[in-house]
């Protein structure tokens, strides 16, 4: 009996410290962000940014199902993630050079994980730029 070969494409994506995998399968559309449906995702706005991606690629993800496992980090942070783990899984799995110049014209950060971090706190302050005032000047 032959055993059925499962296509598979594995994607990631990062944004401050969110971590997203995105699994791209042949199937029926089915989106899913941990094991949450996109339709149901909540907030509103962080869905919105997760289904960019599938707006600019159209009837190409009808074709497809796409799991995304996301942790760390805050909502969009893990949202902005999961939106270029979703758009590099369809670009390596649909392979389509066109759809990838697509996405990059639309906004670069979707191919391309933001590098920004939150700067770490100093010594004599509060935070990243905060200092304790001296009081002899």
């Amino acid at each position: 009996m032959p055993s059925k070969t499962v296509q598979a494409v594995v994607a990631t994506g990062r944004r401050k410290t969110a971590l997203a995998r995105a699994t791209v399968t042949k199937g029926t559309g089915r989106i899913r962000v941990n094991r949450i449906p996109l339709d149901i995702y909540r907030p509103e706005l962080a869905r919105l940014r997760i289904a960019e991606p599938l707006h600019i690629a159209g009837a190409a993800v009808r074709k497809v199902d796409i799991e995304v496992a996301v942790s760390g980090g805050g909502v969009m942070g893990q949202a902005s993630a999961a939106r270029t783990a979703i758009a590099r899984g369809l670009v390596r799995f649909l392979d389509d050079k066109e759809l990838d110049d697509t996405f990059r014209l639309f906004d670069r950060s979707i191919m391309v994980n933001d590098v920004r971090q939150k700067e770490p706190k100093h010594q004599l302050g509060r935070g990243a730029r905060k200092k304790r005032q001296k009081s002899y000047r």
